[in-house]
């Protein structure tokens, strides 16, 4: 009987080292259950554990049980108390009498084991015999200081399963970030560095991580504190506050971002830092923004003011008593005054245009257009404002109507028709023409100018853009002509595009839906 007992101290030491080397929950609870059936000879076991603060356990691990039948077992796991001290399963003998009948298993011993760690009930464990041998006081004395091990190990189990869980939450959702993220050790080398940071950057993670910071995000024109650019030692955080920076970043094919950064420090209890967790964001787009606020606000106050200075000054000269005009000077003077005149209220409505599209108020009204006929009313009213270029009207015969406002479309094309003038200083031929299909009409409109180059071509159709040329500072514009066509082309269910090569001309090409029977008003989506 001693040499039984000692055996089941020692086999107890062995287990509860083992027990407690081990974090993976499933593996553990197999154990224990295993190892606990042994210590005491038991033909069958389970263990249950609590989920929250529910007053039900629920299986996790069984032994010597057809897992078909453990939901026969529920009346082993129900009515526990969240306190440990309240622990008590009342009547456990006739519940299990009624767990054998249900299941038809020659279940007749049982104990219980609680499983408690800090006064909490984490879940039981139990074992059952079949034959008539109770447990005894040695196998149950046994047992309770196996259950304190075993508490432990699954408490630490569970309390990594936990660490490791919000561990992967954490780590996804720092990599399905919109936003750059990097983490840097105290020595600001990066540890982890998200998806979109390598899109931003170009850099991939495997590359990046492991480097210190100012390899990686080396900005260049910095505002504010790029901690990457300093010693690690020289690292500051005035009263914890995140160190903001802003700078451009060069990418490994040459390209150039914007971006902002906000370092935030991690310290431990001790206020060392532990960590600096760097968000990193493009701001390429709020610079062109800035950018193109100023050049709008240049280039509209200049578009403005020499109109208004022209008319100003020949409208004060005609008005001179001490002077007598003739009649052609008169003419001449009066003609201008139009001419800039008109100038004038395009520009004005261009920017009401632009404000309506933008406030989604700007609307269409709807019918058959003959765009032969329309182009080459277009065309004929720019023939007598150049003399350097020769119009093409280049249609099939059986050109169909298309479903369309005529007055946008007819300022579609007095836009692209200016520009192609505008931008073929030297003069050459422009052709206006286009084909159908079935559901919808192309339309092109081709210069033999400048051209245009690759790197400007997909933002020649934003608000206030202009080409970025020494032509364009000698020409007339305020960048809104061509963002206005895309939102009168879109808005009539088409598209527009252009192509373009620098010294070979400019090709913009437009599709419309062809004709149909309903007339009808759509709103111009901003």
């Amino acid at each position: 009987m001693i040499s039984y007992q000692l055996r089941q101290r020692e086999y107890l030491l062995q287990i509860s080292r083992a027990m407690t080397s081990r974090l993976d929950l499933p593996s553990l609870l197999r154990l224990i259950l295993t190892s606990a059936a042994d210590l005491v000879s038991a033909e069958a076991g389970l263990i249950a554990l609590r989920r929250g603060q529910a007053p039900t356990l629920s299986i996790q691990a069984s032994y010597g049980i057809p897992v078909g039948l453990l939901p026969r077992f529920a009346p082993l796991l129900t009515d526990f108390p969240v306190q440990a001290e309240q622990y008590a399963l009342p009547d456990l003998q006739a519940r299990l009498n009624l767990v054998a009948h249900t299941i038809r298993l020659p279940l007749r011993q049982v104990v219980a084991l609680p499983l408690i760690t800090q006064e909490r009930l984490l879940g039981v464990i139990y074992l059952f015999r079949g034959g008539s041998t109770a447990f005894s006081a040695n196998d149950e004395n046994v047992l309770a200081s196996f259950a304190d091990q075993a508490a432990i190990a699954v408490r630490n189990a569970q309390l990594y399963q936990q660490v490791s869980s919000e561990k992967r939450q954490l780590d996804a959702i720092i990599e399905h970030s919109a936003d750059g993220v990097m983490i840097l050790d105290p020595e600001l080398r990066i540890q982890v560095f998200n998806r979109a940071l390598s899109q931003l950057t170009g850099w991939p993670a495997e590359q990046a991580i492991g480097r210190p910071c100012y390899q990686v995000l080396a900005l260049e024109n910095v505002t504010g504190r790029n901690l990457c650019g300093v010693e690690p030692g020289m690292i500051d955080f005035p009263a914890g506050a995140p160190v903001t920076a802003e700078g451009r970043l060069t990418r490994p094919g040459g390209s150039r971002i914007e971006l902002s950064l906000t370092f935030s420090p991690l310290f431990d209890d001790e206020g060392r830092l532990v960590n600096v967790i760097a968000n990193v964001v493009d701001i390429t787009r709020f610079r062109e923004a800035e950018e193109m606020k100023s050049t709008f606000v240049s280039v509209i106050s200049h578009e403005l003011k020499t109109p208004v200075a022209l008319i100003k000054g020949y409208a004060s000269t005609l008005a001179r008593e001490d002077a007598r005009w003739d009649q052609a000077t008169v003419s001449e003077g009066l003609q201008v005054i139009g001419e800039e005149s008109d100038r004038l209220n395009a520009l004005i409505n261009n920017l009401l245009d632009a404000s309506r599209i933008q406030a989604g108020a700007f609307t269409l009204e709807r019918g058959d257009v003959a765009l032969p006929r329309l182009a080459a009313s277009v065309v004929e009213g720019f023939r007598s404002q150049t003399d350097k270029h020769s119009f093409v009207l280049d249609f099939p015969p059986e050109f169909p109507p298309v479903f369309g406002d005529e007055e946008r479309l007819r300022q579609v094309l007095n836009n692209l028709v200016s520009n192609a003038i505008k931008y073929a200083p030297q003069g050459g031929e422009i052709r206006v023409g286009g084909w159908s299909g079935e559901q919808q009409a192309t339309v092109y409109v081709a210069d033999q100018g400048i051209g245009i180059p690759a790197g400007e071509q997909g933002k020649l159709f934003q608000r206030f853009y202009r080409v970025d040329s020494s032509l364009r500072r000698s020409t007339q514009g305020a960048g809104l002509g061509l963002y206005l066509c895309r939102s009168i082309v879109e808005a009539h269910g088409g598209r527009i595009w252009l192509r373009s090569e620098p010294g070979k001309g400019t090709t913009v090409l437009l599709t419309l839906p062809v004709t149909d029977q309903t007339v009808s008003t759509q709103r111009v989506p901003r």
